[in-house]
């Protein structure tokens, strides 16, 4: 639980020592141990850290575990940052300093939340795969979570745990055990081995390994692919279950799980720990989605999501995101109408182009008193007139000159003057021009800002599409399952993972939501210039529903892209 700012370097020395042993290949100093007999940088590259008067040596791990040395992973993760800043705004709403052990344990209203698989932008739970296993799963106490996390690794995936586990706890199958001691191992995960710890439990349980030989077998399971040594294990963990009075089939699918363990499991620790946050995040989404929102604006690059989906997300949960806007945003996302139900003001740094330094002095000035016109703005935070046209591409002088196209003529006329003329007035008339239409404004909103708080594109799209008889995601949402359907979206996501044998996964957005598409390997092949060259897809398909779970197989696919004219909304691609 200690940083390396609380032990120091010789401290942490010691507690390698103290953890260890003496390692046989270091020598003793009185400034503490020497790792090599010349200088290091003769044995491993050195580079400055980002922390002043350290540096980084770039040593492979395995070379740390043969030279005896402790090896600590330090993971930086978004999240924790996302959930700092949220529970930031939390406090301020609520007017007391709110810590994570503040939120409540065990909320059923969360879980309610977590079971639809409503988990856009929560931590671990928020992808196409885990969205898909929440209704399955229903989890309902923090123990799923950890369940949840685990399972949905390609480990416990390939090695065949995911349908057997969900069929125990549906209820489909029986919760049987090959014996009692195996109860001991399996009985918190209803005799599927789930976690790390549980298979070295079951080779010392039913095959009849050693602690240390266990633990061999877990470090050849993490180098498996690397360096392969998992066949001698086979005999090992096949004849001593055997041996032992269990079924050869149970001891071939026990070391098939073993292998599968090697393409990448968790650890129930690792598990534990990451659901604590799946749990945070979660409750924030829920219970203070408007600081949840702005916090997430506040940290990207981040997860899954665009901000766009973000934001789409948020609105459809009710919650208020004002624009962009120089006389009331800060550079980061703010909360407004404190300490009532709050609103989101989107911050600065949104605007596609501009500097950090230029956002922060146009907080800076309006600080002093506010600005009185564009020309102001741009005399007061020494703005050039490229700066201004960034502002005005993206809305945010809406407070000074009323529409877009005024703002792009007003950002325009201010011309950068010498210096003993930039106070000097400028009296000439003022030139009204018409208002955009509203496709046009989107098409700004999504260039300058990469989101729109307008309707949604496909909004505007609806009368054609319905005339096409593409159905919107709320349409599609209650009919039965094995209908034939038509739906069109924006894509926002195409997966395929390794572990799924050629099949795509791809998120349609619609102004209502999301449709998810599965997309099996012929048709994928058929058609892969339409499936990966479109913005706008139109899919036909038979639609799947199975209690909560709803997914469209499609059939055939339409690239409806020449719709969208010149809204070219963003798209995600993770191959």
């Amino acid at each position: 639980g200690l940083s390396l700012d609380d032990l120091g370097v010789q401290q942490l020395m010691a507690l390698t020592r103290q953890l260890m042993g003496f390692p046989r290949h270091l020598s003793q100093h009185p400034g503490g141990f020497v790792l090599t007999k010349g200088p290091l940088s003769r044995m491993v590259p050195i580079e400055a850290a980002s922390m002043e008067e350290r540096t980084v040596i770039e040593w492979d791990k395995d070379d740390l575990d043969a030279m005896g040395l402790l090896k600590v992973d330090v993971l930086a993760l978004g999240m924790l940052t996302a959930i700092r800043k949220s529970l930031e705004f939390v406090s301020m709403r609520r007017g007391f300093q709110f810590q994570m052990q503040d939120i409540p344990a065990e909320d059923p209203d969360t879980y309610d939340m977590i079971c639809k698989a409503d988990t856009v932008g929560v931590f671990q739970i928020e992808s196409r795969a885990q969205m898909s296993m929440l209704p399955r799963l229903q989890p309902r106490c923090f123990y799923d979570l950890v369940i949840e996390v685990a399972l949905v690794r390609p480990g416990p995936i390939q090695g065949g745990m995911v349908h057997p586990y969900l069929n125990r706890r549906q209820g489909k199958e029986t919760v049987s055990y090959p014996s009692a001691a195996l109860e001991e191992a399996l009985g918190r995960t209803l005799g599927v081995p789930v976690f790390q710890e549980q298979v070295m439990q079951v080779s010392i349980l039913a095959a009849g390994f050693t602690p240390g030989e266990a633990d061999g077998l877990r470090r050849a399971m993490a180098a498996w692919k690397r360096k392969g040594g998992l066949e001698k294990y086979y005999d090992r963990i096949v004849d001593g279950m055997t041996s032992r009075g269990y079924d050869k089939a149970f001891a071939l699918q026990i070391f098939e799980q073993i292998k599968g363990f090697s393409e990448y499991g968790f650890p129930e620790s690792h598990a534990a720990s990451f659901a604590l946050l799946v749990y945070a995040s979660c409750w924030l989404k829920h219970a203070e989605p408007a600081a949840f929102l702005a916090a997430m604006l506040n940290s990207q690059p981040l997860g899954f999501y665009s901000p766009n989906q973000l934001v789409q997300d948020a609105k459809r949960h009710g919650v208020e995101v004002r624009p962009v806007d120089v006389m009331f945003s800060d550079v980061d996302a703010t909360l407004e109408d404190l300490p009532h139900e709050p609103a989101v003001r989107l911050g600065l740094r949104l605007i596609s182009g501009l500097k950090s330094a230029s956002a922060e002095r146009i907080v800076a000035a309006r600080a002093q008193h506010p600005f009185e016109g564009a020309e102001d703005l741009s005399r007061r935070a020494n703005l050039e007139q490229h700066e201004m046209k960034l502002l005005a591409a993206a809305d945010a002088l809406a407070s000074l000159s009323g529409h877009r196209r005024q703002q792009v003529w007003d950002a325009a006329a201010l011309h950068s003057r010498p210096e003993l003329l930039r106070d000097a007035p400028v009296d000439e008339d003022i030139l009204e021009l018409p208002e955009a239409p509203e496709g046009e404004e989107i098409v700004f909103d999504y260039s300058a800002l990469g989101l729109t708080l307008r309707r949604h594109p496909m909004a505007l799209l609806r009368d054609r599409l319905t005339a096409m008889r593409f159905r919107s995601s709320s349409q599609l949402r209650d009919l039965p399952n094995g209908r034939l359907v038509r739906a069109c979206g924006i894509v926002t996501l195409r997966q395929q993972p390794e572990t799924a044998k050629g099949v795509v996964f791809v998120s349609l957005e619609d102004e209502d939501g999301a449709v998810q598409v599965i997309v099996w390997k012929d048709i994928r092949d058929k058609q892969r210039k339409e499936l990966m060259g479109s913005k706008l897809l139109g899919v036909y398909g038979v639609w799947q529903r199975e209690g909560e779970v709803r997914n469209l197989i499609a059939k055939h696919f339409v690239d409806l892209s020449d719709l969208l004219g010149r809204l070219d909304a963003p798209s995600r691609d993770f191959h």
